[in-house]
């Protein structure tokens, strides 16, 4: 047998020693800093996709059992009513609506001692508000601020202790970045967790109808498409961190998988002024339910671009300065009321109540000049 020459010894066992070192590094590498040097040969293909798969699950899962108990439901009560009908036979038929609570929107803790941010059309209207938080305790509402220039809302609850949300920022948001939405889903469907993209950034939106003389232009949008249900409005759109970077506005009715959020940046600046002032100024008010005359429909009817007037409201500043039904408004202030850049409403939303406008009024055929005090807007 040919003995090994005690060099030849001293080599192999210098290289079994580097091999092995080698291995312990590279495991210490992979688990201490992070590096995937082994996983390559020590892993296989789908192992490391099952392993990926229980990330984003545990992510979402994550996010939702930190957030949800500062997600809230608001919930609103009409007034009882009789009212009065009539069947096929003749005879009258009389049933009480209202009275009953219903869940019709989500709100997101910001304070530990009760302050909830939610959308301003969520408690836009004169009825009984009520907050349930994740625990099912009930909360009466004791001032609701609603901010004049976005679809924001600060609600005051009687109440400590309560578990606030961390507030992201939205300046560096990309498209394809995940998304996790939480609201009551259908005024029914507490605490739906949904999850999706941002699908795209900087979305110009419209809502509200210019034929209640109400439109409101929200710019510079999230887009996602989480799902958003009628119920989701107020509540927080969450990156994988758990962190709000959006409050859910709006979904585009008819179509699949398209909602829009606010950007939490807008959110932070309305803290500021309500923490600042304790409430928000006013939105300036003229008193006129209208219709916009595109000038497709001008040119057809041989009438101005404009704001067709279908209703004045009794004692409003409209009706103290003149405006009639059946007047067209053409211009405020020497500038031309076009559908295209937001009509009659966009204008106003740049005025303050007390403010002196000049309008331009179409009416049989004459152009007359009306000046108009506006006031503060009730909501």
């Amino acid at each position: 047998m040919k003995k090994l020459h005690p060099k030849s010894l001293l080599v192999g066992f210098l290289l079994a020693l580097g091999l092995v070192a080698l291995i312990v590094g590279g495991a210490a590498a992979d688990r201490i800093l992070g590096f995937k040097f082994l996983d390559r040969f020590l892993t296989s293909g789908s192992l490391r996709l099952d392993q990926r798969i229980v990330t984003e699950e545990s992510v979402v899962t994550d996010v939702a059992e930190k957030v949800s108990p500062s997600v809230v439901t608001v919930s609103a009560k009409s007034p009882r009513r009789q009212v009065i009908g009539f069947n096929l036979f003749g005879g009258f038929t009389s049933r009480v609506e209202g009275g009953t609570p219903q869940d019709i929107g989500t709100g997101f803790i910001v304070s530990g001692d009760g302050l909830i941010v939610t959308n301003k059309h969520v408690v836009s209207g004169n009825l009984e508000y009520k907050v349930i938080t994740k625990d099912g305790k009930e909360h009466e509402i004791k001032s609701v601020s609603r901010d004049p220039a976005n679809d924001i809302a600060v609600i005051k609850i009687d109440a400590s202790g309560l578990t606030p949300v961390e507030l992201g920022s939205s300046d560096n948001l990309k498209v394809g970045q995940f998304v996790i939405a939480i609201g009551t889903a259908l005024g029914e469907f507490r605490h739906t967790v949904t999850t999706g993209v941002i699908s795209g950034l900087g979305r110009g939106i419209t809502a509200g109808s210019a034929l209640e003389g109400y439109v409101e232009e929200l710019d510079n949008m999230i887009q996602t498409d989480a799902a958003i249900n009628p119920g989701n409005s107020g509540g927080p759109l969450l990156n994988s961190a758990g962190q709000v970077i959006g409050i859910n506005v709006a979904i585009v009715q008819g179509a699949q998988n398209i909602g829009f959020a606010i950007p939490v940046n807008v959110v932070k600046d309305a803290l500021n002024q309500y923490k600042q002032s304790g409430g928000f100024p006013q939105k300036a008010y003229l008193g006129v339910e209208y219709q916009m005359v595109s000038r497709e429909a001008a040119l057809l009817n041989s009438v101005p671009e404009g704001a067709y007037v279908v209703n004045v409201v009794s004692g409003s500043p409209a009706e103290k300065a003149g405006i009639k039904v059946e007047d067209i408004v053409t211009k405020m202030d020497g500038q031309k009321i076009e559908s295209k850049s937001g009509g009659l409403a966009k204008l106003i939303s740049k005025k303050k109540a007390g403010d002196v406008v000049s309008l331009d009024i179409w009416r049989d055929g004459e152009t007359i000049n009306l000046q108009v005090t506006l006031s503060e807007f009730s909501q």
